[in-house]
């Protein structure tokens, strides 16, 4: 069986899904509903909500597609919980990386100052 968290990823890796979701989120609407805006059948619409409910993003009280579907947000906290992880490796990466180049450049700095000084030196002995 595939986990909570792939369900979830597979579901929302289809646009038409993704728009139903962002459209729930501004309230609970019918399958009728969510269909209007499209050029599919509510049988096809309703295909995708049990896409979604099977990922458990969404929920229907009942079978009619005069039940209200609703957005399940806490869902999203699997899936938020699992990016952020990631985010903080990824900022944590890159804050050694800036000090890591914050470094070179200092001792770039530095050279660039002593190679200066070796040449103004230079000049000096010469005069």
């Amino acid at each position: 069986m595939t986990d909570q968290l792939s369900k979830v990823f597979a579901a929302l890796a289809d646009p038409t899904r993704r728009d139903l979701v962002a459209r729930l989120s501004a309230g609970d609407a019918t399958v009728g509903q969510l269909a209007a805006p499209y050029d599919v059948s509510v049988q096809a619409v309703s295909k995708h909500i049990k896409v979604l409910a099977d990922a458990g993003l969404v929920r229907r009280d009942g079978t009619s597609h005069r039940r209200p579907v609703r957005l399940e947000a806490q869902v999203f906290d699997l899936a938020t919980a699992w990016i952020e992880r990631y985010r903080r490796q990824a900022e944590e990466r890159y804050q050694r990386l800036d000090a890591v180049l914050a470094a070179m450049n200092d001792d770039a700095a530095m050279n660039d100052d002593a190679a200066r000084n070796d040449s103004a030196d230079e000049e000096g002995a010469a005069s």
